[in-house]
């Protein structure tokens, strides 16, 4: 049997909840200076995204390292507009992407 998603009631394999999620989201993206004056590109506001997958895409295009905290996305470096363009690459709408 093929498992069922349990919020849109679909298979699996022809849920389109991630698709959804991508298109009601405001997502900001925004740059900090930690200790050291090291820099951290953050990605916030992704709601009802498997969050582990995408910092692992983005990780990789950015040739970085970074983590998942707190319900956002920290990536070693300023990588801003490379971070944006890599959400577009990734299907996301532009017009839903902030540079903070």
């Amino acid at each position: 049997m093929t498992e069922v998603c349990p919020k849109c009631g679909l298979p699996k394999d022809l849920c389109v909840c991630q698709e959804i999620a991508k298109e009601a989201q405001k997502i900001k993206i925004r740059t900090e200076v930690k200790r050291y004056r090291k820099k951290m590109t953050v990605v916030e506001n992704l709601e009802g995204i498997n969050l582990d997958e995408l910092a692992k895409k983005l990780k990789r295009r950015m040739a970085c390292g970074g983590t998942v905290k707190n319900k956002r996305i920290e990536l070693q470096g300023a990588h801003a507009e490379k971070v944006k363009r890599a959400l577009i690459a990734l299907n996301y709408p532009e017009d839903s992407i902030e540079i903070v």
